[in-house]
């Protein structure tokens, strides 16, 4: 059994599909099926299948020709339909998960400040430049969850890399792709985090990282909600 084969079994069980994030404007291209499911860990089965309902729904639409593929809708739509209303059942669940991740990783960031060694420091750099030059949002996608990764062991607490990867890979499940400018400001963070700790400055990598990941709350599509 493939690895693709394990997460599609997985996705089907619990019937959950990922959700849009709000930062992708009308008309954005979405990278193809392979790319969004290498980013969200998932089969390219299930991905497309809810590529498929959003453009039932009316959130994305496929264009054909020499721009073809598919796109975030001109309007999209806020109706009462059947994926939208599936994305807002599992609304106050990403929430919760939201604020799980905050608390984990505020935390994460005031011990680091005080433990990270030069090496942790310049792995995370590494990382930084990476994203950097990363041009397609799953490649982005993977490299950011190894850098939160990597950031929880400069902790120097090994018990703590396992609730909080959970977390992470949890709330990763409601993500699809969205535009890189986006995702250039978020490695900016990253990269304002990394400072603070050569600093060892707990309480500015506390702030940075409540910033970082309060924005979820206000960025993300955790259902369409009605305007």
């Amino acid at each position: 059994m493939t690895q693709g084969e394990r997460h599609e079994d997985h996705d089907d069980q619990d019937g959950r599909r990922p959700c849009v994030r709000s930062s992708a404007p009308p008309g954005e291209r979405l990278p193809d099926t392979a790319q969004i499911a290498d980013g969200l860990g998932a089969g390219e089965i299930t991905v497309r299948r809810a590529l498929v309902s959003l453009c039932a729904d009316g959130v994305l639409e496929r264009r054909r020709g020499r721009n073809g593929g598919t796109h975030v809708a001109a309007n999209p739509a806020h109706g009462t339909v059947t994926a939208a209303e599936a994305y807002r059942s599992d609304s106050a669940a990403v929430h919760r998960l939201i604020d799980h991740r905050l608390v984990l990783e505020c935390g994460i960031a005031h011990l680091a400040s005080a433990h990270a060694a030069q090496g942790d420091l310049s792995e995370l750099q590494d990382m930084v430049e990476e994203m950097d030059r990363m041009p397609s949002w799953a490649g982005f996608h993977g490299c950011d969850e190894r850098f939160h990764l990597r950031l929880a062991q400069a902790t120097g607490i090994p018990a703590i890399a396992t609730p909080y990867g959970a977390v992470l890979r949890e709330l990763y499940r409601y993500y699809l792709p969205y535009p890189m400018e986006a995702l250039r400001e978020s490695n900016t963070e990253h990269r304002r985090l990394i400072d603070a700790l050569r600093r060892k400055d707990a309480a500015e990598a506390g702030e940075i990282a409540r910033r970082h990941v309060e924005a979820l709350h206000h960025t993300m599509f955790v259902g369409l909600t009605k305007d």
